[in-house]
């Protein structure tokens, strides 16, 4: 007698799709975590927990260009977990490590000292690094961030708004300043920046991007 239960997906059909989101959206995600992580082994567990969440909750992940979205939501929560746990396992030493690399001199390719910048996003508050780095990171706009943070374009551009100005701030009081602030100031996209009265006030994702890849688990979010 046949079961009344019907699958609504064969599994041929479910598995090929699994495997195609999976193919678009590994380097995402896996750059995702590893601009999080100061690990790559850390990174590769939360690329791995991710995608099995996915494969788990397959009907909920949206079609197209939303699945990415949808799994960065899914790899900010991996992500706290893991943070959440590796400030229990080891609190004494992530201080240490963090006293290390504020010892250490960075020194982005073109020659700029990233030193002070890291330091003045490191001292910027967890919600103000997430947003940063999901546009400068991430290359992510208003509407991208909204849907991955469940919240609204219009509160996306206020707090990044206010995020901008107090990282300008964090870097004046630094002594430091965005790298190749000057040539990006000359540049049609950094007019659509929110003004201040700090020079590297507009953070562009050339900038942060730069910044980040040699800021060791810059943002814990």
């Amino acid at each position: 007698m046949p079961s009344p239960l019907r699958e609504t997906h064969p599994p041929d059909d479910r598995r090929r799709r699994f495997e195609d989101v999976y193919a678009a959206n590994r380097a995402r995600i896996l750059g995702y975590a590893l601009r999080r992580t100061s690990d790559p082994q850390d990174a590769a567990d939360v690329l791995a927990e991710t995608f099995l969440t996915a494969w788990r909750r397959l009907d909920d992940v949206p079609p197209g260009d939303q699945a990415r979205l949808w799994l960065y939501g899914v790899a900010r929560r991996v992500l706290a977990n893991h943070h959440r746990g590796e400030r229990r396992r080891s609190a004494l030493a992530a201080d240490l490590g963090a006293r290390l690399r504020d010892g250490l001199a960075v020194q982005d390719l073109s020659g700029d000292d990233l030193t002070g910048v890291g330091a003045a996003f490191r001292g910027l508050s967890e919600s103000d690094r997430e947003l940063l780095a999901l546009v400068g990171w991430e290359g992510l706009d208003h509407g991208e961030i909204a849907t991955v943070l469940g919240c609204s374009r219009n509160a996306v551009r206020i707090r990044l708004h206010r995020a901008r100005r107090r990282f300008a701030r964090a870097l004046t009081h630094a002594g430091a300043d965005a790298p190749g602030a000057e040539a990006r100031a000359a540049s049609p996209r950094a007019t659509s920046a929110p003004a201040t009265s700090a020079p590297a006030s507009s953070l562009h994702a050339a900038s942060l991007h730069a910044a980040g890849r040699r800021i060791p688990n810059g943002d814990t979010t």
